[in-house]
């Protein structure tokens, strides 16, 4: 499956994870977006539905294990290269997670990950679609 410039969109999932009064975030070890911040996630595996790939996506990102509650957002970014071809294409379902167990650390194809309090994202600077998402979550979020 290739991801940069693709045939066809490729179908992704992500997981806003919140651990008690904190979000779980990773910052991003491959293109595209490589060096930002923004939810665990990625691709979905052929037989793999997608609540498997958010919970093995964020496992292998982060070490933790989750329950997925519900769908927040489907979003699909499109990221056109500067002669206008489409050199990205996903379409990614987020679902609202809930921390389970595990040692929270960095693995994978991320460089790091951290759970941070709200106050705190704004020093991130996540994507505007990443906070949308997020706040969406937090409202569906029951402690």
């Amino acid at each position: 499956m290739r991801r940069e410039y693709p045939d066809y969109p490729i179908l992704g999932v992500g997981g806003v994870v919140f651990w008690d009064d904190k979000v779980v975030l990773v910052k991003r070890g491959k293109e595209p977006g490589y060096g930002k911040w923004g939810i665990p996630g990625g691709a979905v595996k052929l037989g793999e539905n997608m609540e498997e790939a958010v919970k093995r996506e964020i496992y292998e990102e982060t070490n933790i294990d989750v329950d997925v509650l519900q769908i927040v957002k489907v979003v699909d970014p499109i990221i056109k290269s500067e002669d206008k071809r489409v050199k990205y294409h996903y379409v990614l379902v987020d679902f609202l997670c809930k921390y389970k167990s595990g040692r929270l650390r960095s693995n994978s194809d991320v460089l790091d990950a951290r759970a941070v309090m709200f106050s705190e994202l704004a020093g991130y600077d996540l994507p505007e679609i990443t906070l949308e998402v997020i706040k969406k979550a937090s409202g569906l979020h029951l402690p």
